[in-house]
């Protein structure tokens, strides 16, 4: 595998672990690893930064992170790879940081803490399950050979790997299915036409009609989606993670955009593109400003112009708008306003972030470009695709849960591991 690879693992892990109550405890590099690379990334920016002590803390605080216990363990590892200067006062130097690098960062950061066997076959069961759907005997059978566990602990880690939730779970027994959200980020064309040709002819139909005008748009609202698909097939490709769904919230309610899992890609793998679901929470926030947000308050009609002016280092606005819309954003160190006259202005600090949404929302893949966590009310928050996911698979019926095997069964086209 790929550094980039293991270390998109790591952190994808590393929130998995972050809410299991023993999950920190059984798979501490995994943990340590995800925590100090989530802390470089939002601590980092397209240039050098430096941030004041008062600063650093509230990143860490913003990524869950106890400022008494475990801010100094991650600031230890960072400072001991030479990844930030820290001064006597608190304040930390860091050098350009992209998320790409920040991958990369958090792989070499896992192998520096001596990672357990069964936190190697978490990686190991990922990326064979983002490839294709296995049965937990074949994996518990390739775990045991490649990572030298034994059956009966091959067998306890996968059964904990889908309590925890690095894959998820469907069915019973040997024909027990292992996949996870990033499914269809990989060889998106060839599975969503497997998907496709196990539904009907009228379902299809469907599923055409909605790729067309998602390809077009780059995002669109839950409601466009319900629309043209219905919300029983709907939902039956959301649990499957055929599309992505961004929730940004605010007072007035939750707003969910649908983007495509394999859009946030330059390269050929879309896994490490935006593991830290920063470009996503940008769609989701400008999608907002484009759709829902009223003139009045500073309604966006030139995404080109707008996401240009910010890649190239400059500031837009003034518009009242930007106070409220992008606070999560804010939070991430992904963009930075201030207050100008009676609105406020704001400029990209994460520069690669804003490139990747552009992509995104002019409707095509960042690949073809060759390059390289809100409204009137205020948006509070945004909820990455993954966790909307793990959501949604929570209140699945029984027969919805049949229904989404269904589809997982096609994708692995009845072969092997």
């Amino acid at each position: 595998m790929e550094k980039q690879t293991i270390g998109a693992w790591v952190v994808h892990h590393g929130r998995k672990v972050a809410a299991d109550m023993r999950g920190a405890a059984e798979f501490s590099a995994i943990d340590l690893a995800a925590k100090s690379a989530g802390l470089l990334a939002r601590l980092g920016e397209s240039d050098e930064a430096t941030l004041t002590a008062e600063q650093v803390t509230a990143a860490a605080k913003i990524g869950n992170l106890n400022p008494k216990t475990e801010l100094g363990a991650c600031l230890d590892h960072l400072h001991k790879r030479k990844l930030i200067d820290r001064a006597s006062t608190g304040a930390v130097s860091v050098l350009g940081v992209t998320g790409s690098s920040a991958l990369q960062h958090a792989a070499d950061l896992f192998e520096d803490n001596e990672p357990h066997a069964t936190e190697r076959a978490a990686i190991t069961l990922a990326e064979l399950s983002s490839q294709a759907p296995v049965t937990a005997t074949g994996a518990i059978e390739l775990l045991g050979d490649t990572h030298k566990l034994t059956k009966s602990d091959a067998t306890d880690f996968v059964n904990q790997a889908s309590q925890i939730g690095f894959v998820d779970a469907e069915g019973e027994g040997a024909d027990k299915l292992l996949f996870n959200g990033n499914l269809f980020r990989r060889d998106t064309a060839s599975k969503a036409k497997k998907v496709i040709d196990s539904l009907s002819s009228a379902e299809q139909a469907k599923i055409v009609e909605f790729d067309a005008k998602l390809k077009a748009r780059g995002a669109v609202t839950a409601s466009v989606a319900t629309k043209i698909l219905g919300e029983p097939l709907f939902a039956k490709v959301r649990a499957a993670a055929l599309y992505d769904m961004n929730i940004v919230s605010n007072e007035a309610g939750d707003h969910v955009f649908i983007t495509s899992p394999g859009s946030f890609h330059k390269f050929s793998n879309p896994l490490t593109e935006d593991a830290f679901d920063h470009a996503k929470a940008l769609v989701a926030a400008l999608t907002y400003g484009m759709t829902h947000s009223p003139s009045a308050r500073g309604q966006i009609w030139g995404i080109d112009l707008l996401l240009g002016k910010l890649i190239r280092g400059g500031s837009v606005g003034p518009a009242t708008a930007i106070g409220n819309d992008y606070r999560a954003l804010e939070l991430e160190r992904v963009v930075q306003t201030e207050r100008s006259g009676y609105g406020f202005k704001m400029r990209l600090l994460k520069r690669e972030v804003g490139v990747i949404a552009l992509e995104v929302l002019k409707g095509r893949d960042a690949a073809a470009a060759a390059l390289e966590t809100l409204p009137s009310a205020g948006m509070r928050s945004y909820t990455a695709p993954e966790a909307a996911r793990v959501g949604l698979r929570k209140g699945q019926s029984t027969a919805s849960r049949a229904q989404t095997r269904s589809l997982l069964s096609a994708v692995r086209g009845g072969g092997g591991l």
